[in-house]
């Protein structure tokens, strides 16, 4: 991934060198010109093209900022009501991921998550013991976090 960078910023520069003129908006032209021609190679090589996960990790960004504002409403919903209405508590969720990078940042994710905490990673280290405000449904939120972070954590992560 990194040669890929490399290249598109070579290739932005003899673009932006061929022309007279010298600014931001030659230079940005020619990223995108070595985009287009380092994607129209990597088409046929096994290789992951860079934006693939560049766009992969953006994704995932913009999934925690919107688990964070729908959990942060959740939160202050429970909040102002006169009547504490929820059912804490704690349930074990086993992951698909592998590397511990790959976990620690799901539990990272969890952490920062209004309403939920991981506790603890299991010794088989595929355990998570997570902590949550309001569970209704353990497996229902199970399935959630899988189909939500850890899908995305593994298409950033994953080749």
């Amino acid at each position: 991934m990194a040669y890929q960078i490399g290249l598109n910023i070579a290739i932005a520069l003899v673009w932006t060198f061929l022309h007279d003129e010298w600014s931001a908006s030659r230079f940005v032209v020619g990223y995108l010109i070595g985009m287009v021609l380092i994607w129209a190679i990597y088409r046929v090589r096994p290789d992951r093209f860079y934006m693939q996960k560049a766009l992969a990790v953006i994704y995932l960004l913009l999934l925690f900022l919107k688990e964070l504002w729908v959990s942060s409403l959740a939160v202050v919903r429970q909040i102002l009501r006169p009547k504490l209405n929820i059912r804490p508590g704690i349930f074990a969720m086993t992951t698909e991921l592998e590397t511990d990078f790959e976990i620690t940042l799901l539990s990272c994710l969890i952490c920062l998550t209004p309403g939920t905490l991981t506790l603890e990673v299991g010794h088989d280290g595929r355990t998570l013991y997570i902590h949550a405000m309001d569970i209704e449904d353990a497996d229902e939120l199970s399935r959630q976090i899988k189909s939500t972070f850890e899908k995305a954590i593994m298409e950033v992560t994953r080749v």
